[in-house]
């Protein structure tokens, strides 16, 4: 969908991400792309607001939405994925957000993406569906360390593939879970892929997913890996909404 891989990195510190998931207004992250922009109040413009309108309406009542508006050369794909553990309610609100916001960081980029904690949407002039979006790589991570990094890495890792496994095989491509190392500590972990792929493609773009890992959270005790078309998440805190 997106031009060039662009990969981005953000230290992850818990009061910012508490105020981040309390008001829930800024986008973690965003770019813009396409080969083209297109020209204001013409036909792409008017297929991107209906496609808006579209993923906002749709997306909530299962946690996934796609549609594609219009027809070559002005035809527009997009797709808005919650994470799996959210509300409908918080769901519609992330997404409606997403959708208002996207159309302002990126006026008239035929092709973009905003990820906000709780969903993300993109949009592509580009037909994208059932590909595995490699474009984007972006890193958060807690900023405290493991007291033992390998086996913490180690037992991470065996988490996260237990849910890249779990997620790739279920109707909603979503998977939470928990691992008691032992000690004190508790892994908390999630693993989500945008319904779009096939069960061989999620799994392909999870496991991308936590081989970054050590590019990002070494013996962190907390980190998130997001692309294009899914997602990791690890922390020693439950972050799962009941």
């Amino acid at each position: 969908m997106l031009s060039s891989r662009f990969t981005s990195s953000l230290y992850l510190l818990s009061f910012a991400v508490l105020l981040q998931i309390v008001l829930g207004v800024d986008p973690l992250f965003h770019s813009c792309s396409g080969n083209e922009n297109f020209t204001a109040n013409g036909p792409y413009e008017t297929n991107l607001n209906k496609l808006m309108g579209n993923l906002y309406y749709t997306t909530p009542a299962t946690g996934f939405g796609l549609s594609s508006i219009g027809q070559s050369p002005n035809q527009v794909n997009g797709l808005a994925l919650c994470r799996g553990d959210v509300s409908s309610t918080d769901c519609k609100t992330c997404v409606v957000e997403a959708s208002s916001e996207i159309l302002k960081l990126c006026p008239q980029n035929s092709a973009a993406i905003i990820i906000y904690d709780y969903c993300l949407l993109k949009y592509s002039n580009e037909y994208f569906f059932g590909k595995i979006d490699n474009s984007i790589n972006f890193f958060m991570w807690n900023t405290q360390n493991a007291s033992d990094p390998m086996s913490f890495n180690q037992q991470t890792k065996g988490l996260l593939s237990l849910l890249a496994n779990e997620a790739s095989i279920t109707p909603k491509m979503y998977a939470a879970g928990e691992l008691d190392t032992g000690g004190s500590v508790k892994i908390y972990g999630m693993a989500q892929c945008t319904r779009d792929l096939s069960s061989s493609d999620c799994k392909n773009c999870l496991d991308g997913l936590i081989g970054d890992l050590p590019s990002c959270c070494d013996g962190k005790l907390g980190g998130r890996v997001i692309g294009g078309s899914c997602n990791i998440i690890y922390e020693t805190y439950s972050f799962i909404s009941d």
